[in-house]
């Protein structure tokens, strides 16, 4: 029998891990940041559902596959962030694993995980907004917490130049990260990333819409998103054996929560094309809304994985999304989107899962429902389109 990844079977995962607790019925920029006081305990993260397996027919031939693909927000390193990895590493070495623990079970449980990394890693002096640069520590943390490929087209991705891009390619390489949305060479932007999961090819592609207004140092430095550039990489990728293309735009006007017309336009254009499987976008520093356009998934907006950013009140929230992908004879399609609200608290950086961590995180559990709530509200929800739990 064909297993999936269902909300049910999830909610039932999460309530397993708070039966003590109890479980209820229902299953251009201005990337400032700020910072507030709070104190509390570490809500515990629930262990993340399986992943789906492959089926066979009668015989044992492979009859389809099924993957669970995760994807989420900006990793916005502000000046704070990494003053506190500088203090978890006892004054010596940056360390950022200790911020992404409690959401780690998702991250690990996927059969492929995508993150975005918005700012540029070099070995120099690090520094927040306006111009970034973070400490390549990040790189090593990414891996820890199992992801597996990053995007790297950003708004900020030239904030330090070609030596910028090239260095945090490097930061990636030497982390075991495989990464795409900014080269070194015209040749590397010309091959597409693809990464055997489950015995399926999956080509992950990266564009950003923006650079701040900072030229490119080559053509080649950054992918710009464009209908006509996507729409070609994709068919690129399917013809080099891609079975399945997800496509990410850092996209959309900071801090709206409703896709722009660029977003929704170049969604219209890129959902009709039968190369590409799925959509996911970063950018905006807050949720935007889960969509199916032309029968595909646009994940518009993720908002933030971490950041400083506490005005507005969104900016603190995120999205792990987990699209299920079913992989048979007639091609790659998303079968449900599930995805888990997130939280980031303040002062000391460590995202929570909000649906789950209000229970046991006392000081926080206020602010934690409202951060669920916003998320909920922000994505939506459909039958195929589901939050982690479900319900508070």
């Amino acid at each position: 029998m064909m297993t999936s990844l269902s909300a049910a079977g999830l909610a039932a995962a999460a309530c397993l891990v708070l039966l003590t607790a109890g479980c209820g019925a229902g299953s251009g920029s201005a990337e400032t940041g700020t910072s507030r006081s709070s104190a509390a305990s570490v809500a515990a993260a629930p262990a993340a559902p399986a992943s789906a397996r492959a089926t066979t027919a009668p015989g044992g031939q492979a009859r389809s596959v099924q993957l669970v693909v995760e994807a989420s927000g900006d990793f916005l390193i502000h000046s704070p962030i990494y003053e506190r990895a500088l203090v978890l590493g006892g004054g010596r070495h940056y360390n950022f694993a200790p911020f992404f623990v409690q959401i780690k079970p998702y991250i690990r449980s996927a059969d492929l995980a995508l993150c975005h990394v918005e700012t540029p890693m070099t070995p120099a002096a690090p520094s927040g907004y306006p111009v970034f640069n973070t400490p390549p520590a990040l790189a090593t943390a990414i891996r820890q917490t199992g992801w597996r490929a990053c995007s790297t087209a950003s708004n900020h991705t030239l904030d330090q130049g070609q030596r910028g891009v090239d260095e945090t390619i490097a930061a990636l390489d030497h982390a075991g990260i495989l990464h795409t949305g900014s080269y070194s060479s015209a040749a590397a932007q010309r091959k597409p990333l693809i990464i055997t999961v489950k015995g399926v090819r999956v080509a992950f592609l990266a564009y950003t819409e923006f650079t701040n207004g900072i030229p490119l140092p080559h053509p080649w430095s950054v992918n710009l998103a464009s209908a006509a550039r996507i729409l070609s990489d994709a068919h690129r990728a399917r013809l080099d054996g891609a079975q399945v293309v997800i496509v990410n735009l850092h996209w959309g006007d900071e801090y709206i929560a409703q896709p722009s017309s660029f977003q929704l336009a170049l969604a219209s254009v890129l959902t009709r094309s039968p190369d590409i499987t799925a959509i996911i976008g970063q950018h905006v520093h807050v949720v935007q809304p889960i969509r199916f356009i032309n029968g595909k998934p646009v994940i518009f907006g993720e908002g933030n994985l971490i950041s400083d950013q506490t005005s507005p009140p969104a900016t603190q929230d995120g999205m792990i999304v987990l699209l299920t992908i079913t992989v048979d004879s007639h091609g790659a399609r998303v079968t449900v989107i599930h995805y888990v609200p997130i939280w980031v608290r303040h002062p000391n950086f460590v995202v929570l899962p909000a649906g789950i961590a209000w229970r046991t995180d006392h000081a926080d559990a206020a602010a934690l429902r409202a951060s669920y709530d916003r998320t909920v509200a922000a994505a939506g929800r459909s039958p195929r389109i589901q939050p982690i739990p479900d319900h508070l």
